[in-house]
């Protein structure tokens, strides 16, 4: 079977994307899914993401991590699809669409590559240590560092990411070093099981953490910068709950093609 598809990044952080609206394609297919995520054998990305029918919203984001298993909530891969459903046509500025965790509302810029997407609320942050664990539609270990540029992310994430406490359900590990304007970070996904250029659920909750760190309250804006390039996260924090949380940066198509499954 031919399929066709696009590849989208967010910061570096690059997925799949397939309009599958007529539902032709069963993607409940690990392998296939794995094979098309293979950087040497197949299309390469760190996920890919079926754009569907949903009655009531603009559409629905299907989404598998580069594994071939189904993932929690990915927000560059959401303002990618966002993107996506632009240049089909299907939105123009602003777009309602369902999730894994629910519903999302975004707008786009009038170029088309550059997204805003609300995330879901937050009211529980936790610690491991000195370490922040929350949820921002994945689970998120948050850990200050110093000298990140050159840390070993891949070797000290897959170890945290594997030990006792988090090895059964996962989680990602991100790095954040506090910059001139903002904070650097670096991230270990679960279901890629490496270091990726960005992660947007992840950037999403060192800002909350580090809002709480720091004792910031009212509505923040927080510039953060990862390998692949910049991201920026705003919301609200009342000093229990962080609401209205976006976030913002590009959504760049690469190229699309066809290829045989």
């Amino acid at each position: 079977m031919k399929i066709h598809f696009y590849k989208y990044q967010g910061a570096g952080n690059d997925f799949i994307l397939i309009d599958n609206r007529k539902s032709v394609i069963d993607h409940h297919h690990p392998q296939v899914i794995s094979h098309l995520c293979d950087r040497r054998f197949g299309v390469g990305g760190d996920g890919i993401m079926f754009l569907q029918n949903k009655e009531g919203y603009d559409f629905e984001m299907v989404y598998y991590n580069a594994d071939g298993q189904p993932s929690s909530m990915c927000g560059n891969g959401g303002r990618c699809i966002v993107a996506f459903a632009k240049h089909l046509g299907i939105i123009d500025k602003e777009a309602e669409f369902l999730a894994v965790d629910g519903p999302h509302h975004a707008k786009i810029s009038e170029s088309g590559d550059w997204v805003s997407l609300q995330l879901i609320d937050v009211d529980q942050v936790d610690k491991d240590n000195e370490a922040y664990i929350l949820n921002t539609g994945s689970p998120h270990y948050i850990k200050l560092v110093d000298g990140l540029k050159e840390k070993n992310v891949y070797q000290e994430g897959y170890a945290i990411r594997n030990n006792a406490t988090y090895r059964a359900q996962g989680i990602n590990v991100n790095f954040v070093e506090p910059v001139a304007d903002g904070y650097f970070v670096r991230t270990f996904e679960r279901g890629v099981e490496d270091e990726t250029y960005a992660c947007g659920t992840g950037v999403t909750a060192v800002a909350l953490a580090m809002a709480k760190h720091n004792h910031q309250t009212g509505d923040i804006n927080t510039p953060i910068k990862v390998l692949g390039g910049n991201l920026n996260i705003r919301f609200n924090y009342d000093g229990e709950k962080f609401t209205d949380i976006f976030l913002e940066g590009p959504a760049v198509k690469v190229f699309e093609g066809d290829m045989e499954i």
